[in-house]
């Protein structure tokens, strides 16, 4: 499967499972690297949602495997104890991150070799009761939008960031829901409030 998806020009993540790895040691996450850099994987998420981890901790795991030739993805987000579809009730009993921290701690990842930060949907659009907007606007306002990414796993969430931000923002989506995204981006699909309204222009 990765064979055929590098045949395509798409490249290949491992999924969130370096938050289980790490309770096992650093031969562990040796190991684990070692293994998806074989296997041909090019993108290994850290996860840190559903953990705790000391930003020293996080930065040193990003310069791990970018020294390994991989290029690492952090996930980061407002809502601690986000992933493993934690009931709503539960997250809500937890609390929540400023943005002004997910916003340091991004630009400290990037600057230590990451390419690109996954930015949690809970918290944001996701097991909330409102959604936290303002969250994203002042991620992109401080970061922009080349260098990180937003979940959203729902098409009205997915809607509202293509409608807000232009049909050129990174969003992570359910392999389901990849061609209702890219119509919407490309202007073929849309519902009342975005049919004939997601347009681009690239110039010459």
């Amino acid at each position: 499967m990765i064979n055929l998806a590098h045949q395509y020009g798409t490249y290949v993540s491992t999924g969130g499972w370096i938050e289980h790895v790490l309770r096992y040691g650093a031969e562990a996450v040796e190991n684990y690297l070692a293994e998806a850099q074989a296997l041909g994987f090019d993108v290994i998420e850290l996860s840190t949602g559903f953990i705790s981890l000391p930003d020293g901790d996080l930065l040193r795991l990003v310069g791990r495997v970018a020294k390994m030739g991989l290029e690492a993805k952090p996930e980061l987000g407002i809502q601690f104890g986000a992933g493993g579809a934690t009931p709503a009730a539960e997250l809500a009993a937890e609390w929540t991150r400023d943005a002004q921290w997910v916003i340091k701690r991004t630009k400290a990842c990037l600057d230590a070799g990451a390419q690109i930060i996954m930015i949690e949907s809970e918290g944001i659009t996701e097991n909330v009761e409102e959604w936290r907007t303002d969250a994203a606007a002042q991620i992109i306002g401080a970061i922009g939008m080349e260098k990180v990414m937003f979940e959203a796993a729902d098409p009205p969430v997915f809607e509202w960031y293509v409608k807000n931000y232009g049909a050129d923002v990174n969003l992570f989506v359910d392999h389901s829901q990849i061609v209702q995204l890219e119509c919407l981006r490309s202007g073929i699909w849309g519902t009342k409030s975005s049919w004939g309204r997601v347009l681009t222009y690239k110039g010459r």
